[in-house]
């Protein structure tokens, strides 16, 4: 599978749209404000001399608002200090089939919030925008050219599908519990290089004492791991997939030619790699959960009864809707739409029927670095 050529999270801002659905993101990028404000603010309060242009990018940023938020909150914080740039460089990276359009039509309404909040001091003019398409297990920039980099939510993608699933996990399209040992190596194998290659490329690229801070979705035992703890949210998928086949909806050679690269690391996993690689020093390795209940916690009511919710928020028509944001594109690139479709409606009622009787949330790595 050719990752970089397929993987996008579903366009546009209407129902199914990953801008309409991604409030999960923007949750996790919420609990990890604190660790990137105190990141941002150490770089800030270290430099010897003002930096005339502040370069900094969001990598694997998709489409939406959740980009601009984090922008937008670096921004307005980096203004409040005496070292503050005369200008900023901001590079918004995703892969070549990213809705690089949506992000670009709301820059005006980024710039007129920033200029209300931060008043005369800012000039909108002095902001440059720049779209990078590509992998981001590759270079992307100039060498030294960054001073801080962010991601989120998106390292856990790998470059491709570790090689011979098809045949060694069969019936799976992901980590199981009934994979054999084999396909959980594979995995940890082609995170380990593709993460080594991440890091590898961003030290080259970023000032020595930059830093960078990502969020990636992980686990919190040790290798190898407990499948059934941290991928129920595939886990279904799978169940509705082996379904349709016996149903022979899905002809059962398509499912096992399918599978997710996705790798879900400990934070010892991505301790080693980073140790290994040698470009960074450790700031810190937090460790987050996030409830897939969360929608009920009050947060986001003014932005769920937009979507026309009264009362008691269903927790689990959200959920759905946001992995079905992120994988439909993936999905019908294997599968015709209207299997798809017909997936996605019944992961619905087990989505439900799920989150009424047990508890799930998942478990993020939030990791702070120094270019060295």
């Amino acid at each position: 599978m050719e990752v970089c050529k397929i993987l996008h999270m579903n366009y546009g801002d209407g129902d199914k749209g990953y801008a309409k659905n991604s409030l999960l993101q923007q949750k996790v990028i919420s609990m990890a404000w604190p660790i990137i404000k105190e990141t941002v603010e150490d770089f800030c309060n270290t430099l010897n001399i003002p930096i005339t242009t502040l370069s900094m990018a969001d990598l694997g940023c998709s489409s939406g608002s959740n980009t601009l938020m984090i922008i937008s909150n670096l921004i307005k914080l980096i203004q409040l200090h005496n070292n503050k740039p005369t200008q900023y460089q901001i590079f918004f990276n995703d892969l070549p089939s990213n809705d690089f359009n949506a992000i670009f039509r709301s820059l005006p309404n980024l710039l007129e919030d920033l200029k209300s909040q931060i008043g005369d001091n800012f000039i909108g003019n002095n902001c440059f925008f720049n779209g990078v398409s590509g992998s981001f297990y590759g270079r992307l920039f100039p060498n030294k050219s960054l001073h801080f980099v962010h991601s989120s939510y998106s390292l856990h993608w790998l470059s491709q599908v570790p090689q011979g699933m098809e045949i060694i996990n069969k019936g799976n399209i992901f980590i199981d519990s009934t994979s054999p040992k084999n396909v959980i190596k594979g995995y940890y194998k082609q995170f380990q290089k593709d993460f080594s290659l991440f890091l590898k490329c961003r030290g080259e690229e970023i000032v020595t004492g930059g830093r960078m801070v990502f969020t990636i979705l992980g686990r919190t035992d040790e290798y190898p791991p407990n499948t059934d703890y941290y991928c129920y949210d595939i886990k279904f998928m799978n169940l509705i997939l082996n379904n349709m086949v016996t149903e022979g909806l899905i002809k059962e050679e398509k499912v096992d030619q399918f599978n997710i690269p996705k790798f879900r690391p400990s934070p010892e996993e991505v301790k080693v790699e980073i140790l290994k690689e040698g470009s960074f020093m450790i700031n810190c390795v937090q460790v987050s959960r996030i409830d897939w209940n969360f929608y009920n916690n009050g947060e986001f009511d003014g932005l769920l009864s937009n979507n026309n919710v009264c009362g008691e928020v269903d927790s689990s028509y959200y959920f759905a809707k946001c992995i079905r944001s992120v994988y439909e594109p993936l999905l019908i690139f294997y599968f015709e739409e209207a299997i798809v479709d017909e997936l996605f409606q019944r992961y619905s009622k087990i989505i439900k029927d799920e989150m009424s009787n047990n508890k799930y949330e998942y478990i993020n790595l939030t990791v702070s670095l120094t270019k060295i």
